[in-house]
């Protein structure tokens, strides 16, 4: 029976990383061989090196949107507001600091809120303002950082957390494995015929948040967003049936390969919500390779990380504890080949 304690392990807090490495290419790469279990060092930029025309990099485009708000109550007493999901066109769920009540209105810079529905752990909100949304989350919201980063300087955040190839509005947190590539890596990568395709699921928090013993109960996590073009999807499969290896970029790539794979390992296309949740055993109908960061204890990630690798995982984080690679967002890669 799986247990949320046998994937708990011991991080020194020095090791958390609190600011992106520069240059992005530069940070260290932890290479974990599937076949023989061997693990070897480099400099993350050297993937180059490994690839080739062979290879397909499947990467996340979603884009980081500044959807923490910070307001009053019409009381006075300040508010928070981070935005997870778009409802519609005025509506978004939410979660707030302190906890509130349906019918209560806040009151945002350019904006105004009022709490329509309160779920579990979420709530539902109404928002009222003239012009563009987007632009006005742009000038008064802020970047919603994992609380176990401590930089608060939004420009710097802005430009660090945020991939460069980050395409769609929607996420509330970095798909972090992409966050390693440079534009001249993307360039140098496609010239020696590596296939780079883009994907979207657009991150909630939840994908952070610590596993429950319901998620275990039920095999599902929480829902997010995913979409996958037709075009794409066709050239996956092809680059499939073909042979080439599909190296996801990040467990959110993952989730989105696997959730639209049959088990033939056939993808479609479209777009609808995923609570799928990868943990031993899995079989991988769809992703062959995983190019993703070191993550939290006791989280769905790392679950996800130790179906792909089996109990090599303990093995190759206290290896990479040793030898002092820096976890987290702002972190280090692994390359699981």
């Amino acid at each position: 029976m799986i247990r949320i304690e046998d994937y708990d392990y011991e991080l020194p807090v020095e090791l958390i990383a609190q600011e992106a490495m520069s240059p992005r290419d530069g940070c260290r790469l932890l290479v974990v061989k599937k076949e023989d279990k061997k693990v070897e060092e480099k400099v993350f930029r050297e993937i180059a090196d490994e690839l080739g025309k062979n290879d397909v990099l499947v990467l996340n485009e979603s884009r980081v949107f500044p959807a923490r708000l910070i307001g009053k109550k019409e009381s006075g007493g300040k508010v928070e507001l981070l935005l997870l999901r778009r409802i519609n066109e005025k509506e978004w769920e939410a979660i707030s600091k302190p906890g509130l009540k349906a019918g209560r209105k806040i009151i945002f810079e350019d904006l105004k809120a009022e709490v329509i529905k309160i779920r579990d752990e979420t709530l539902e909100t109404r928002f009222e303002y003239e012009g563009d949304f987007w632009k006005i989350l742009e000038k008064i919201g802020k970047t919603p950082i994992p609380p176990y980063i401590h930089n608060n300087k939004e420009t710097e955040i802005r430009k660090d957390y945020q991939t460069v190839y980050a395409n769609n509005f929607g996420s509330a947190a970095a798909p972090t494995a992409g966050l390693h590539f440079t534009k001249d890596l993307l360039k140098k990568l496609t010239k020696k015929g590596v296939q780079i395709e883009k994907v979207n699921l657009n991150v909630g928090l939840g994908t952070f948040k610590p596993i429950t013993e319901n998620n275990l109960k039920t095999g599902k996590l929480h829902s997010e967003f995913l979409e996958i073009k037709s075009e794409v999807a066709d050239r996956l499969n092809l680059a499939k049936k073909q042979g080439k290896r599909i190296i996801a970029v990040g467990t959110t790539a993952v989730r989105v390969l696997e959730t639209m794979s049959d088990k033939k390992g056939n993808l479609r296309s479209g777009g609808e919500d995923t609570n799928i949740f990868i943990y031993p055993p899995y079989k991988f109908k769809f992703v062959d390779s995983l190019i993703t960061n070191f993550h939290l204890p006791k989280s769905s990630l790392l679950m996800l990380i130790a179906a792909m690798m089996g109990e090599k995982w303990r093995e190759v984080y206290k290896l990479a504890i040793e030898r002092k690679f820096r976890f987290f967002s702002f972190g280090d890669a692994m390359w699981i080949r």
